[in-house]
């Protein structure tokens, strides 16, 4: 199955990269790789994983260490859509609705 990465997913697998590369760039290098090597396992056999329809219909999940990485399968390919720290405020992430700071503006 063709794996593809959104450009969010690709931002976080970035973003996580930067931050374990203040401490130790070799180690942010291989655990991006992991991510990486994680994502064409997911590719191969993606219905395996955790359902979460309660964030988005259709989405899955793969735990990778602390990280979660968040995906669409389709009939030929895997999307991966986000890539996040396990301690955020997931479904804050996929909701789609404004915060409510914003409908008061």
């Amino acid at each position: 199955m063709q794996l593809e990465f959104a450009p969010l997913a690709l931002a976080d697998m970035e973003t996580i990269g930067d931050y374990i590369a203040q401490d130790s760039p070799a180690n942010a290098q291989r655990f991006v790789q992991g991510l990486r090597a994680q994502c064409q396992k997911i590719a191969a056999a993606p219905m395996v994983y955790v359902t979460r329809p309660e964030l988005v219909a259709g989405l899955r999940s793969c735990a990778h260490g602390r990280y979660v990485i968040f995906f669409m399968p389709g009939a030929n390919r895997v999307r991966i859509e986000r890539i996040l720290h396990s301690a955020m405020d997931i479904a804050a992430v996929f909701d789609p609705r404004p915060d409510s700071e914003d409908q008061e503006k």
